[in-house]
């Protein structure tokens, strides 16, 4: 029977994920925003399990373009395992994670491989980084004050605070 974290493990395992999804749209990745439908987005995809167990915490995949996806699933359902796209089309999910987990570690996040039959080619996201520390991309309050800038409300997503 399937164990949920309790309500404020579930949280912090959502603020996680958000902080990840901004990390990965400042260093110019797509970010697939959850609930999109799959037939129209590419980029990555960041993903709680709110499992009680070892498999539970914050996940990061890598979804090609629905064209490449398409031309490897036709491949592998007809059987035609030399086909180029297959090899290329791992190559590219093995180049964005180990990009990603590169761009994640220099934000200070730790990551590691997520080791799970049901999550191939996938990163775990252990911890954000350590708090206090701000994010390089973050607004300044300098910038704030730069004549033509407009200030943003305290709460908004402008200046990184997590959605409540």
């Amino acid at each position: 029977m399937f164990e949920r974290v309790v309500t404020k493990e579930g949280a912090a395992f959502e603020t996680l994920a958000w902080k990840v999804r901004n990390e990965l749209a400042a260093a110019g990745l797509p970010v697939v925003w959850p609930g999109a439908d799959p037939a129209l987005v590419a980029g990555a995809e960041v993903d709680v399990d709110y499992g009680a167990d070892a498999a539970g915490g914050v996940f990061v995949a890598w979804q090609a373009s629905p064209r490449l996806q398409a031309c490897s699933s036709r491949a592998f359902r007809l059987k035609q395992l030399d086909e180029p796209v297959l090899r290329h089309s791992h190559a590219v999910g093995a180049a964005m994670m180990q990009a990603m987990a590169s761009v994640l570690a220099s934000a200070g996040y730790s990551v590691e491989d997520a080791r799970d039959d049901y999550r191939p080619q996938q990163l775990r996201v252990l911890a954000g980084p350590p708090s206090g520390r701000s994010r390089v991309w973050q607004l300044r309050d300098d910038e704030l004050d730069a004549p033509g800038w407009r200030e943003a409300p305290a709460d908004s997503a402008d200046r990184g605070t997590p959605p409540e």
